[in-house]
């Protein structure tokens, strides 16, 4: 059972404080060395806070010490009521600036607001002027996190991170999401059409459309997987690629499948055929929006590809 805030005494109050100001440097030092290959101005940053965090500790340490002795008790966040509960960032697969900043940010106000808390949970003149002190400090802190990123900001290394940071996405992300979305739209357009125009049986081509989506993202997804481990391209984790890969793939397919579940035929293959217009225009925008690809252009090319393979079911299940 968590314990309530107002219910802590001055010695529950250091322990907690202590744990937190470890568990902040250990956060900033494990972020710093996350990020330092590619973005070296913020894990340099994250250092120096993880610098002030020990400081902190040091402080608290030498006062807990003087006042309870050597054995601290082990009181940590989720310990207390009214702490919010911190999503393990560090886990991110992707970890962008953006969010290194927010959790920064978040981290920094709990620890203002603790303190303030803390100070008037305590009588004892040393600890509350030592809660005080860090208060204070962490509004330093907070401050000094902005001064840092106005730094980078004016020496462009806060751009650079930036554009780091677009192009990790891009290519774990998009390009392999764009990638199956492409195939999935466009290259199930020729049986899907076929089976339709052969049969004219919504359920017949229905069956197809499923069977051709569901085929091309697993043949996708194990393609990207395999063609690259990210270590050099940095591309990224195989896995993550080919998920990204396949399953785009598999909705590209699926898009223009869904409509031959309408019994009626003619309602069936006119709906299909709006929704092939919206996937190319979708495609078209994600090029022109991530690959810098003009809008004309992409549409142009992306539509010259999608009419011929259509015009090729459509002959096909016609003959």
């Amino acid at each position: 059972m968590a314990k309530n805030f107002k219910d802590l005494t001055a010695q529950e109050l250091l322990a907690l404080a202590i744990q937190a100001e470890e568990e902040d440097g250990r956060v900033y030092a494990d972020l710093a060395a996350r990020v330092s290959q590619d973005y070296p101005a913020t894990a340099k940053t994250l250092l120096a806070m993880h610098e002030e965090e020990s400081g902190h500790r040091h402080r608290l340490l030498d006062l807990y010490r003087e006042h309870f002795g050597e054995h601290i008790p082990l009181i940590r966040r989720q310990d207390v009521k009214g702490f919010l509960a911190r999503k393990p960032i560090w886990m991110n697969k992707i970890l962008t600036v953006a969010m290194i900043r927010q959790e920064v940010e978040s981290m920094e106000n709990e620890s203002r607001n603790f303190y303030r808390a803390a100070i008037s949970q305590t009588t004892d003149a040393a600890v509350r002027q030592l809660l005080g002190d860090l208060a204070a400090e962490e509004d330093k802190h907070y401050q000094l996190a902005e001064e840092m990123d106005a730094k980078q900001k004016n020496s462009g290394a806060l751009q650079t991170e930036d554009d780091t940071a677009k192009r990790r996405f891009i290519l774990q992300i998009v390009q392999p999401g764009l990638a199956g979305l492409m195939d999935g739209s466009v290259s199930t357009l020729a049986p899907v059409f076929a089976a339709a125009f052969a049969t004219r049986n919504s359920w017949d081509a229905f069956l197809v459309g499923m069977a051709a989506s569901i085929g091309a993202g697993i043949s996708m997804g194990f393609a990207e997987a395999m063609s690259d481990d990210g270590v050099l391209s940095g591309r990224g984790r195989p896995l993550a690629r080919g998920t990204v890969c396949g399953l785009m793939t598999t909705a590209g397919g699926i898009g223009h499948t869904l409509p031959f579940l309408i019994a009626n035929f003619h309602y069936a293959m006119c709906l299909a055929v709006g929704i092939v217009v919206v996937e190319l225009g979708v495609i078209a925008w994600i090029r022109h929006r991530y690959m810098d690809t003009p809008l004309l252009a992409a549409a142009f090319q992306v539509i010259v590809g999608g009419v011929l393979v259509f015009l090729v079911g459509i002959l096909i299940g016609s003959a």
